[in-house]
């Protein structure tokens, strides 16, 4: 992350009904930062990240454990520490990490589900936020602390705000999944509803 600290920032958009973050990170000069969270299978949240301005691209991976157990057949298993995750790289110049979270929290999954996500259950579907450093973690926590001052949910939030030790990028073949499988049953039962919803609740943020 650059050198600014975390400030208070009101966003100007359209307001949608849900809470925007109080405390965001000012953009510190051009170039590009990364974020990692996890919300379930990252076919989903991928779909989800990949359609809004700002964002240059998401990679499906894992994030949590070690690269040796850092591979699909295992941690579906659910016996690593891993949970199935995104990197998104972006610009936050155009989009901030909360705005991010926003998103995350509003429309990717649900962060009231522990070790689960929808009809997937296991630790490999938990909710997280990995931060790189104080500045993320104080906005995540920040926002999570909001949002269940403001019940926005009917339940508390049990998103988990954990250090990022390392990222790894999935297989090849989960890269874009749901753009290149449109008509496959889980994306359409889980993926594209999420989609839509996002063009319908942010659509000046959509590309």
């Amino acid at each position: 992350m650059g050198s600014e600290p975390a400030c208070n920032v009101r966003e100007t958009a359209k307001d949608d009904g849900f809470p925007n973050p109080e405390i965001d990170i000012k953009a510190a000069g051009s170039g590009k930062e990364t974020a990692v969270i996890a919300g379930g299978c990252f076919w989903c949240t991928e779909a989800v990240f990949e359609q809004l301005q700002g964002v240059e691209d998401v990679i499906s991976g894992y994030a949590g454990g070690t690269a040796r157990t850092a591979h699909y057949e295992v941690v579906s298993g659910g016996g690593t520490d891993h949970a199935e995750s995104i990197q998104i790289v972006y610009d936050p110049s155009r989009i901030s990490f909360g705005q991010l979270l926003k998103v995350f929290f509003s429309v990717a999954h649900d962060p009231t589900q522990k070790d689960r996500q929808g009809p997937d259950r296991g630790r490999q579907y938990r909710s997280a936020i990995f931060y790189k450093g104080e500045e993320e973690k104080r906005v995540a926590e920040a926002y999570i602390a909001q949002l269940d001052a403001a019940k926005a949910f009917p339940k508390p939030i049990v998103t988990e705000v954990v250090p990022l030790n390392e990222f790894f990028p999935a297989e090849d073949y989960h890269q874009d999944f749901a753009r290149a499988n449109p008509r496959q049953g889980y994306v359409m039962m889980n993926a594209l509803p999420k989609v839509d919803k996002v063009k319908k609740k942010f659509p000046d943020k959509v590309k």
